[in-house]
């Protein structure tokens, strides 16, 4: 484990030294015309988040550490005629490396030598936040506290003192509610005197014995380490438990616990959400509902951006073409190629990320989803994981890219790879059409009409359990091969539980997630229409492209329970998972002659939107029967990432070896399983 050099940053010149403006290019933080610098320092679950955005508000951006994989949020705010730069640092219990988070966090400190380093604490559990507080005072001068939220210590009787807390500290501390914009004004105050050095601080020290506990002194008295001095290993860790101890003290001082309710409620919600018995049905219960409401949700906004995007923007689009002369080898592949495409992904795609991401993000907020990590830790555990891909998982259910990109809170390389290769079994949205539509019409009419809603949903939800238990066995098997290594052991904080906030998520979920991916799925999905609309409109002889590569692969997916037109649509509908269904009901238009076209009603070679009846009379007109569609759901399951998350997953490992290992092995394990399924259901017929 690696511990921080003392000596680099001298007491009390947080502000300056001649390297400076190097080691903030090296650190990735590059001048932009700003008067102060201030990091943003603190434990997680403190609210340091909250305190960034009620500083920064709308004016920040983020990205990666130079060499990281670990997000920077960068913002800036303005007071008193200043620039003030803000960096939020991650959240870290200590400023002893034993994580990436870790490592970031007291680097900059060390070398990024901010004009004020701003320590978020929770007023609810002060004495374990003091630990960070007392290391960083160890290195600068220029510190100020944010003891931020207050309300919830209140709410829970406890009583701090505040001017105590910073005689025993010897910088400033400011009493803060963030979520509800108290005490932010006087924070900014306080910031601005500290960094311009009119308020001087005298931070606490922490002394420490020379000798090794239990062993005699060598007679010299304890005392403080300046930051310059050098230490050994075994100095720190006395340095450490000194630290806890001192602590401790201070919190005994100035914290009165009231009389006031205090976490009961909290213990009675943890007994329920974490329990042996009731947790795993809840969850079960709490992920049915979000899909359910999802799905249902995204119906009639679906419809609306389809009917207006396709049914009447489609056609308008290619009067206004014909209008102007566009010729037709220019206005098909723009129109009913590309146009169609990206049309399709963000009428389909769009209103189940508007309201699948702000679901998951209030769970997030409320405190939920660290309980489901800790449910699933025992199992990920196992088979040689890491609990935290539990949170990985559930990302991956809204899109598989955001739950690569999710993986970053795992510290294990090793670990973290499993999760990034694996992550492709939690069923997407943009695979959530495929299912769903394949279920109603194969398997919800094989009951009578009054079940057949229940069975089609019971089908899909088991598809969705089905990709868990593959995320297991994948996870196992990679863990005792190619990854082989026991599941490390981890810190997981459960934060308490706390209100949404409401207007807070929806932007983050609607800004930060859901339109980043959209513009990543319509970038891969526009080409991806162009190549659909060539391959089925360019001709050999008197077959199209696509009736030939058709015929080609058709024996290999009758083998597989499926036939040539799916293989071919997942084929060049990599880009975009959205785009699957309407593709294959072009190609099935396209090869099963005049039966298909009067059952579509439309011309060849373009992309159509049908209803469930209409599709499946389509579909069946096409060839296809109980165990295609059944294969196909099991294939749309288990088959290699649409582009959009492979190309996440080379940015995140930066190795084409395991992007090539995150795409062959779900397709490998598609094939294995779709053909054991088909020949097992020729046997039973």
């Amino acid at each position: 484990m690696a511990l921080p050099d003392l000596s680099v940053v001298p007491s009390g010149c947080a502000g300056c030294g001649p390297h400076r403006e190097a080691n903030l290019v090296a650190l990735g933080v590059h001048d932009d015309r700003w008067d102060y610098l201030v990091a943003l320092a603190g434990n997680p679950n403190t609210g340091k988040s909250t305190v960034f955005n009620a500083l920064t508000g709308l004016r920040q951006h983020t990205g990666n550490w130079p060499g990281k994989t670990v997000t920077r949020a960068e913002g800036t705010y303005e007071h008193a005629g200043k620039r003030v730069k803000l960096i939020d640092l991650p959240g870290t219990y200590s400023l002893v490396a034993g994580s990436t988070d870790e490592e970031v966090a007291r680097d900059f400190i060390l070398h990024g030598q901010p004009d004020v380093t701003l320590i978020v604490m929770d007023a609810t559990r002060l004495e374990r936040n003091l630990n960070l507080a007392l290391q960083i005072l160890q290195l600068t001068d220029r510190v100020v506290v944010c003891l931020n939220l207050m309300d919830e210590a209140t709410r829970h009787g406890i009583e701090i003192d505040v001017e105590g807390l910073s005689r025993e500290l010897g910088v400033p501390v400011v009493p803060t509610a963030a979520r509800r914009g108290h005490g932010i004004p006087a924070l900014i105050e306080v910031v601005r005197q500290v960094a311009a050095g009119e308020l001087k601080t005298e931070p606490r020290r922490v002394e420490f014995p020379e000798s090794v506990p239990g062993e005699p002194a060598s007679g010299a008295a304890p005392q403080a380490t300046p930051a310059s001095t050098p230490m050994s290993d075994e100095a720190h860790d006395r340095m450490v438990a000194a630290i806890y101890e001192v602590a401790q003290r201070i919190a005994g001082r100035v914290v009165t616990a009231g009389t006031a309710p205090s976490y009961e409620y909290e213990r009675v919600l943890d007994r329920l959400l974490t329990s042996r018995w009731f947790g795993f049905p809840t969850m079960l219960a709490m992920l049915a509902v979000i899909f359910w409401i999802t799905i249902a949700g995204a119906n009639v906004p679906s419809e609306m951006l389809s009917t207006l995007l396709l049914d009447h923007g489609h056609p308008w689009l290619r009067g206004v073409a014909a209008a102007v002369g566009v010729p037709g080898w220019i206005g098909g592949p723009l129109i009913d190629g590309v146009y169609m495409a990206t049309a399709w992904v963000v009428s389909v795609m769009l209103p189940p990320m508007a309201i699948f991401f702000p679901l998951f993000t209030l769970l997030e907020d409320f405190g939920y989803l660290p309980r489901v990590a800790f449910n699933l830790d025992g199992l990920f555990r196992r088979v040689g994981a890491h609990g935290k891909q539990a949170l990985t998982m559930c990302m991956g259910f809204g899109c598989n890219a955001a739950g690569v990109v999710a993986t970053r809170v795992i510290d294990s390389p090793r670990e973290r790879l499993i999760a990034i290769i694996t992550n492709n079994f939690s069923l997407c949205n943009g695979r959530w059409p495929t299912q769903i539509l394949i279920a109603s019409i194969f398997l919800g009419v094989l009951v009578p009409s009054q079940w057949s809603t229940v069975v089609a949903a019971t089908a899909v939800v088991a598809i969705a359990l089905l990709g868990i238990a593959a995320m297991f066995f994948a996870s196992w098997l990679l863990s005792r091969t190619m990854l082989r290594g026991e599941a490390s052991t981890f810190s997981l904080e459960l934060p308490p539980y706390r209100p949404p906030r409401v207007l807070q998520t929806l932007y983050t979920s609607l800004i930060d997630r859901t339109l980043i991916v959209l513009w990543r799925a319509v970038v891969f999905a526009a080409p991806a229409g162009l190549v659909i609309w060539l391959v089925a409109n360019v001709y050999v002889g008197d077959t199209s492209l696509a009736e030939h590569i058709i015929a080609w692969i058709n024996p290999f997916g009758v083998l597989l329970g499926l036939n040539g037109v799916i293989l071919l649509a997942y084929i060049v509908a990599i880009p975009a998972n959205e785009i699957v269904i309407p593709t294959v009901l072009m190609l099935t238009v396209l090869t099963a002659g005049t039966a298909a076209t009067t059952v579509s009603g439309v011309d060849t070679g373009v992309m159509i939107d049908l209803s469930g009846a209409a599709a499946g009379d389509l579909l069946r007109a096409g060839g296809w029967t109980a165990l295609t569609g059944v294969n196909l759901m099991l294939f749309s399951l288990f088959h290699n990432p649409c582009s959009t998350t492979i190309y996440t997953i080379y940015r995140e490992t930066g190795s084409v070896r395991w992007t090539v290992v995150a795409t062959v092995l779900p397709l490998l394990m598609g094939i294995v399983t779709c053909f054991l399924v088909a020949q097992t259901w020729r046997l039973l017929a």
